[in-house]
């Protein structure tokens, strides 16, 4: 089985977390959603997007992605994944950021945790996480145990 796994990130967390995933997945590729030239999706047997999410809300690039490919994508074996600190809830997460036909198609969806790095954030962002996650250095809360589970969920 071929699988695609896409990713939109700011920071990183969401290209960390899909190399992660794709390193226990045979024949796994990942890309990111910025580049221009991306794979044909019928090229694929299953499809894995994950984004970062802020403030309740994807990547753009993600967002766009899923809209103009929902047709395609409903018709895969899918899973999506998002990459954020501060983001508990997460069905609600992606029910406002994915379209209901590809969130119905999905196997799995899943918050798989963040990374904080202050040297990649501008003042506001280190501001704002300082608050919401009580941090002022390197953080990570992507775990393994949460990789696996999503992966076992595929």
């Amino acid at each position: 089985m071929k699988t695609l796994i896409l990713f939109a990130t700011k920071h990183g967390a969401a290209e960390e977390i899909a190399k992660k995933i794709a390193g226990h997945i045979d024949n796994a590729e990942t890309f990111n959603l910025k580049n221009e030239n991306l794979p044909k999706i019928s090229d694929y047997d299953q499809i894995i997007i994950g984004s970062s999410i802020y403030a309740g809300n994807f990547r753009k690039e993600a967002k766009a992605f899923l809209t103009q490919n929902t047709d395609e994508l409903s018709k895969k074996k899918l899973a999506l994944f998002a990459s954020g600190m501060g983001e508990p809830d997460n069905d609600e997460a992606f029910k406002s950021n994915v379209p209901e036909a590809i969130l119905q198609a999905s196997t799995v969806s899943s918050i798989l945790g963040g990374i904080y790095d202050p040297k990649k954030f501008n003042f506001f962002e280190r501001l704002i996480m300082k608050i919401v996650t009580k941090q002022s250095g390197y953080f990570s809360n992507i775990t393994d145990e949460k990789i696996k589970k999503f992966i076992e969920a595929l």
